[in-house]
């Protein structure tokens, strides 16, 4: 897979891109990550890629012709999924990753200022939003649906169960989980986890899945 993102601050991936799981899929040759600065590709001379909003308003739009040249360099043809962060866009949850998971090349589109001119809406395959709330830009949100769907690609994670187990992964909350040591400052860890019995593990882990679910978020159990 081939993650792009249109960014103006293309530094502030690198952190998130260079440590942890997302290393290791780089590293493995699973996954490459490339930036794209837009303000390369601004038509102006001063590389301005924002401008007043025809008709008045607070705030500057981001400008179409920027965006559309830096996309035009891909080069990569129509096989993509190309997003735009954006807070009207669809929420993202974990059905979304998991299909973004199966795509050859994705590209983010991350604006700032007070939004993008509307044209830039049509190169878009998809626009999302991961919350109900406003972020300076797109950046760390296109940063968060990243570890989401790359821990989910085949050979990513040593132990392919582990996502498979997850929260809403299943449509329920994860169970709880215990390690050692088996009792701590008067807390212990449930008999059956030390049982060995596998098939009561199993049905203990879901009935707590469904309390948790039906505790935390219940809406998830509507249906």
């Amino acid at each position: 897979m081939n993650i792009y993102y249109l960014t103006l601050f293309p530094d502030m991936y690198e952190g998130v891109l260079g440590a942890s799981i997302l290393k290791r899929a780089k590293d493995k040759g699973i996954v490459d990550y490339h930036m794209v600065n837009f303000r390369d590709f601004s038509n102006d001379k001063h590389n301005k890629v924002d401008d007043y909003p025809y008709g008045g308003g607070a705030g500057m739009v981001l400008k179409p012709e920027p965006v559309f040249n830096a996309m035009d360099s891909l080069d990569i043809g129509d096989n993509k999924r190309v997003i735009l962060m954006c807070p009207q866009g669809r929420p993202f949850d974990q059905k979304l990753a998991e299909e973004l998971a199966e795509e050859d090349n994705i590209v983010f589109i991350n604006g700032h200022y007070e939004g993008y001119d509307e044209r830039i809406r049509s190169l878009v395959t998809d626009e999302v939003s991961i919350g109900d709330y406003v972020l300076t830009g797109g950046e760390l949100a296109s940063m968060t649906m990243t570890d989401a769907i790359v821990r989910l690609i085949p050979d990513v994670l040593s132990n392919e169960a582990s996502h498979q187990e997850d929260s809403f992964s299943t449509g329920m909350l994860e169970h709880p989980h215990y390690t050692r040591p088996r009792e701590y400052r008067g807390m212990k860890v449930p008999d059956v986890l030390l049982s060995g019995n596998h098939k009561l593990i199993e049905e203990w882990r879901h009935e707590e899945s469904l309390k948790r679910t039906k505790e935390r978020r219940p809406d998830l159990l509507d249906g």
